[in-house]
């Protein structure tokens, strides 16, 4: 799907952004996009005919500043934006997921989530869960889990709704793309390791993320948020210091038209860099991985309003453009 040209004078925040686009009938490319909505073919102005924007990403720290320049300089060859397909924008080796990291949120899943038998009133369970948060933040423990690169999809593409998936549900989320390799990094180290940010729409079968077979056991994160497409991702990364600071970037999830959700990253309880650090801490970021960061209030457990057949959403995150997907009923085999 190509971009639509109202959106393209608002496309992201700063001069340039990276992406992956093809065009109608040849294969995709890594490109330049200009905030014009102008496209410059990477591996024409970098020599480089098998180039990726995850080849960009390994050497961030050299490849920053020629795109700048490319970014600035009228020589290079351009073509509208309007003539492409837009990709998701990389293609990562390993994606991080943050659980429970936006307050208002997780004490409203904690509520729509009651377990069988618990009659307690919804306030007394609402200040449990505000107290699991505050403990939660003083504890200095995040949830991360990993997510599996097969469920990405680009950011306007259709997205299929298993037919065993009795409540998918929409989380859209500021998602941090990693420029350099990150391993055991502080909280001050970690912000350099991000080249840049991306948005993606985490969907979530809320019937299958808890093993009623076997409680003991806890989520099953593969069956609920892993299917193909589940993940929409992008359109763009755009570079880490065009977007500046994380603290204060507004979400907004609107479903049919309608706003779902819309809040801050104010209402994160880890920023950004605490999320990276704490990932880096087990396992080795690779340049390309994406963290996600979690998602605010108003998914559809909240409205009581699950993903059908023929939904649209459409998302932004500030400074980082938006995406619109659709949702197609997969045919039970």
């Amino acid at each position: 799907m190509s971009v639509k040209p109202e959106a393209a004078s608002a496309l992201f925040a700063g001069p340039f952004a990276l992406a992956t686009l093809s065009a109608l009938d040849g294969a995709a490319f890594p490109a330049l996009v200009t905030s014009d909505a102008q496209v410059i073919d990477l591996r024409d102005a970098l020599d480089d005919a098998d180039l990726s924007v995850r080849d960009l990403l390994n050497d961030w720290e050299a490849v920053l500043p020629r795109l700048t320049a490319l970014a600035g300089d009228s020589a290079p060859r351009r073509a509208p934006l309007a003539d492409f397909r837009v990709h998701a924008p990389v293609e990562p080796r390993q994606v991080f997921q943050s659980g429970a990291n936006y307050r208002q949120h997780v004490i409203d899943l904690h509520v729509a989530h009651r377990a069988p038998g618990d009659e307690r009133p919804e306030a007394e369970r609402r200040a449990e869960a505000a107290e699991i948060m505050d403990r939660r933040a003083a504890e200095d423990l995040p949830y991360v889990f990993i997510g599996l690169p097969s469920a990405i999809t680009g950011p306007y593409d259709d997205v299929a709704l298993p037919a065993w998936a009795e409540k998918p549900d929409w989380e859209l989320e500021l998602a941090a793309v990693i420029g350099r390799p990150a391993y055991q990094v502080s909280v001050e180290e970690a912000l350099a390791h991000v080249a840049g940010y991306t948005m993606a729409n985490d969907l979530t079968d809320r019937a299958t993320v808890f093993r009623r077979d076997m409680p003991q056991i806890g989520t099953d994160w593969l069956r609920s948020k892993n299917a193909p497409g589940f993940t929409p991702l992008g359109p763009w990364i755009v570079p880490a210091a065009s977007v500046g600071d994380t603290g204060d970037l507004r979400l907004t999830l609107k479903l049919n038209g309608e706003t779902m959700q819309d809040e801050s990253t104010k209402d994160m309880i880890f920023d950004v860099a605490r999320m990276v650090s704490y990932a880096s801490q087990t396992a080795r970021l690779l340049p390309g991985d994406l963290v996600l960061t979690g998602s605010p209030a108003g998914n559809g457990m909240h409205w009581g309003r699950l993903l059908r057949d023929g939904d649209v959403m459409d998302a932004s995150i500030t400074g980082l453009g938006a995406q619109r997907t659709r949702c197609v009923a997969e045919v039970a085999r």
